[in-house]
């Protein structure tokens, strides 16, 4: 009797062990992926409870049979057989508990085993219901948010130079493979598209009038016009020749050459004279008109119509379509380019600027309890709102995923992360039973002694 159970549960015990076996062995041939690091250690853990389980059944199957054969000789050893005997019927009974919850036990398809695979489907919708119902919950999300204190742990984080260098290297990765998935014809109608709504549609003249009605007003032209009248004083001291040729080709032919020089002196004396009192008298009147001819000007370009349409006429000749075209795809052309070599240098302005903005907006929050609590309670809001409206179908995810799980291999999964510990039940069910096996025997020699 001990050699037949002792060759049935060699035959069907181990079948955990055989089963990680084959598991490995279907990953290593490609029908599986293989198993994590993780998963590996536990399935050694569990092929070692599984050996220790079956040991000790082995142990008590041995105790038995040399007991049993030996009482008569031995009565004391009645005691111990029955221990045995109880230890026996306790692994056996826990070791068909357990391995009805993951596959047939001896392969024989007895009703209500091999639960999780036959009932795989149900175990992920109860687990999927089990999630939104308790950890979905609005009340739980907000509650662990607002205790976690997002925000000053995001400000440390940030703060922090090597964090705010790693996250502006990630956003530069981004910012690059941004630009070149975007579509160059794409944006240059867009830029052609705004420019035209923000250049063409519009009037040019009474906004140019009333920008440039309040630059005359704040005297902002004069800096202008002492540019002027400096580079025009400039040019006369550098350029005598070229302004007595301008002048003589104005003078009647039959003059005598020696009258076009003292002309010619005479007029360059004079003008660099003019130049020279418009430039150091604040009121002189060349300046008081010029101040009046744009004064005029301003406000024909904010109410004159023939102003007005010569200034579209105008706009209209800068900006044809082929001309906006044109500058439409420089435009990009040219921030492109700037964008991606500022996106590739480590200590280009754009990163550095990022860097700083990142560290800066990392101390805010550190430092800043207000700030803090805006930004919590705007994650809490919103990550509310997400529970609110969309927990079913975050938790119809696992519900799904579960669902296309192989059954087997889905008894697998659960059985590498909750097997080794399913064992202990084998092994106290084997210590329990053999001490209830002892207990109910002694129990019933007591009362036999009695009667």
């Amino acid at each position: 009797m001990a050699e037949k159970l002792r060759q049935n549960l060699t035959e069907t015990v181990p079948r955990g062990a055989r089963a990680g076996a084959r598991a490995r062995a279907r990953a290593a041939a490609g029908a599986r992926p293989p198993l994590s690091p993780q998963d590996a250690v536990r399935l050694t853990a569990l092929i070692r409870m599984k050996r220790l389980a079956i040991g000790l059944l082995l142990l008590m199957a041995v105790v038995f049979a040399t007991s049993f054969a030996l009482q008569e000789t031995y009565p004391w050893l009645q005691y111990v057989r029955a221990a045995a005997e109880g230890g026996m019927v306790g692994a056996i009974a826990d070791w068909f508990a357990v391995t009805a919850l993951f596959r047939y036990p001896l392969g024989l398809r007895i009703p209500h085993t091999n639960i999780i695979a036959g009932r795989k489907d149900e175990i992920g919708a109860s687990l999927g219901e089990f999630v939104e119902t308790n950890f979905l919950s609005e009340t739980v999300i907000r509650g662990k948010l607002e205790s976690l204190g997002a925000s000053r742990r995001l400000g440390a984080w940030l703060s922090e130079e090597e964090k705010a260098r790693r996250l502006t290297d990630e956003v530069a990765v981004a910012g690059a493979g941004l630009l070149n998935l975007l579509s160059d014809d794409a944006i240059k109608d867009l830029i052609e598209t705004v420019a035209r709504e923000n250049l063409l549609t519009p009037e040019w003249g009474p906004p140019i009038g009333r920008v440039g009605a309040r630059l005359v007003e704040s005297g902002q032209q004069h800096a202008a016009v002492d540019l002027l009248i400096e580079r025009a004083e400039g040019w006369l001291l550098v350029h005598p020749e070229a302004f007595g040729r301008a002048v003589s080709q104005r003078l009647p032919g039959w003059l005598p050459g020696f009258v076009d020089k003292l002309v010619d002196d005479k007029a360059h004396r004079e003008v660099l004279a003019f130049v020279a009192n418009v430039r150091a008298d604040a009121a002189h009147p060349l300046r008081l008109a010029i101040d009046r001819y744009l004064i005029e000007l301003t406000e024909d370009l904010q109410h004159e119509p023939a102003m007005i349409e010569r200034v579209e006429a105008l706009k209209l000749e800068l900006l044809d379509s082929a001309r906006l075209r044109e500058f439409a795809s420089e435009t990009w052309e040219a921030v492109k380019v700037s964008l991606a070599a500022a996106l590739s240098d480590p200590s280009s302005g754009l990163r550095t600027g990022i860097r700083s903005s990142v560290m800066e907006v990392g101390g805010r929050l550190s430092t800043d309890p207000a700030l803090g609590a805006r930004i919590d309670r705007w994650l809490a809001d919103s990550a509310s709102y997400v529970v609110r409206r969309y927990r079913h179908e975050i938790a119809g995810v696992i519900t799904e995923t579960v669902g296309r799980w192989d059954a087997a291999e889905t008894a697998e999964k659960i059985e590498l992360q909750i097997g080794k510990d399913l064992q202990f039940i084998r092994i106290n069910g084997t210590v329990v039973g053999a001490l209830a096996g002892l207990v109910i025997f002694a129990l019933a020699q007591a009362v036999v002694a009695l009667l």
